[in-house]
């Protein structure tokens, strides 16, 4: 699928879906506390996205049966809902949720702590967040994709921490999933030049130990291979001729 660049009119509908998306997040974020199962977390997310007149875009996209991914501790991302899995006090939760309004998709995510968290498990969330916004200094027209990555994996890698290969961030619109894939990490080539319009979703995804990460048999459920914690930060940007404009906060 080539890049697309977005039409005033799509950026903003495009727009609109994000605020919808950061809306979503704040309310889910305050409702989420401990005793709760990730598969109560999630039919509450559907509730929500609902309430705003919005399609929830992970619901049966490729099978998957929830409306939010909700990843708990060492699970990096596409934790599935499950009434098994109880979130309890001390927990980092993933939550990454995206909406469609009027055929237009917003993407974000966000890693929040349940009750008293340790001072590790919060450095890891905010460099974490930090990490996205190191990268998005890079995101301007007339820079490269890859610019953004090096700057990524070069703040949390000073961390000690490391930085997930097999899972980037990509471009969304009308799909989900458009190219250009985005990695976290630097890369040998600077990558395709930035445009105005381009619109895209940059997903930091950073374990506290090594990089590597192993699927679950849920076929989903993507863990680290250490057990050591993981957090997510994402957000959907539209890129311009001068600073980049976030779409989901």
């Amino acid at each position: 699928m080539p890049v697309t660049i977005k039409s005033e009119r799509e950026i903003n509908l495009m727009r609109e879906a994000g605020k919808i998306l950061a809306k979503v997040h704040e309310e889910l974020a305050e409702a989420v506390e401990a005793g709760m199962s990730s598969y109560e977390i999630d039919k509450m997310c559907e509730k929500i996205i609902r309430g705003y007149d919005c399609i929830p875009s992970f619901l049966g996209y490729d099978g998957y049966p929830g409306s939010v991914c909700i990843s708990i501790n060492d699970e990096v991302v596409h934790g599935l809902p499950s009434k098994d899995k109880i979130i309890q006090d001390g927990d980092i939760v993933s939550l990454d949720i995206g909406v469609i309004w009027k055929g237009y998709q917003s993407d974000a995510a966000r890693t929040i702590a349940i009750g008293e968290i340790s001072k590790e498990a919060q450095q890891l969330i905010d460099v974490t967040k930090q990490s996205f916004f190191e990268g998005i200094k890079f995101a301007k027209e007339g820079n490269h994709l890859y610019d953004i990555s090096a700057a990524i994996g070069d703040y949390a890698e000073k961390f000690g921490y490391g930085v997930v290969r097999e899972l980037v961030g990509h471009g969304i619109g009308t799909e989900m999933h458009e190219d250009p894939q985005i990695p976290n990490f630097r890369q040998k080539r600077r990558g395709m030049r930035l445009q105005a319009g381009m619109t895209l979703a940059i997903e930091p995804m950073i374990n506290m130990g090594r990089p590597d990460v192993a699927w679950t048999d849920d076929n989903w459920t993507v863990v680290t291979d250490d057990g050591s914690l993981s957090a997510h930060y994402e957000n959907t940007i539209l890129i311009t001729k001068g600073e980049p404009e976030i779409l989901s906060l």
